[in-house]
């Protein structure tokens, strides 16, 4: 038996049958709330935001026209969401000076992240983009974590793919310069001897 598509569950919903919500809560709370929690970094205000956009999302359930994914469409609902928190609680991001960056660097913070184990890998990437300002964090989660694609993204953030692209290149700068002062000086100068 084929699991039961999030579309079905909307139609059902639409339709009067509003106790399967808890359904799609069930299979997108983890997500939500993770994407919550790598934008505004507090666990309690992760949570409100999470509860915020499942409101948003049961409120909006009949605007869903099935465009995109409906992965997608709550993420953007998400994103949305902490934006509008974060803009309520004024919080100041983090500026990273990139003036430090070359391609090279990039370049080389990849080998060199390609080199470790895929999960050192993510943990090394996770403690760095809790460096980064929230919309740098928020894209190269999408992009590392969550393997979306330029369009994906783009969809979320409400951009065309080719701004995702030059975004998602200045953070992923940003995120180089960090990872130059994290990662071991043993590692760089191996990447660097085989250039």
């Amino acid at each position: 038996m084929s699991a039961i598509s999030d579309q079905d569950y909307i139609d059902k919903i639409l339709q009067g049958d509003t106790h399967l919500f808890a359904v799609l809560v069930d299979r997108y709370k983890n997500m939500i709330f993770t994407l919550a929690l790598k934008m505004v970094k507090n666990r309690e205000e992760a949570e409100e935001v999470a509860q915020d956009t499942f409101i948003k999302i049961y409120n909006s359930l009949s605007k869903f026209k099935g465009d995109s994914k409906f992965s997608t469409w709550i993420y953007r609902v998400a994103y949305n969401t902490c934006l509008d928190r974060l803009k309520k609680n004024k919080k100041e991001d983090v500026t990273i000076s990139i003036d430090e960056f070359s391609v090279h660097l990039i370049k080389t913070m990849d080998n060199a992240l390609n080199a470790l184990e895929d999960k050192e890998r993510k943990q090394t990437i996770q403690n760095c983009l809790n460096s980064l300002s929230n919309e740098d964090n928020f894209l190269l989660t999408l992009f590392y974590f969550e393997d979306q694609s330029l369009e994906e993204i783009g969809k979320i953030m409400n951009i065309n793919a080719n701004n995702v692209k030059v975004k998602l290149f200045r953070s992923r700068q940003k995120l180089a310069v960090i990872l130059k002062k994290q990662l071991e000086p043993e590692i760089i100068a191996y990447y660097e001897r085989e250039r």
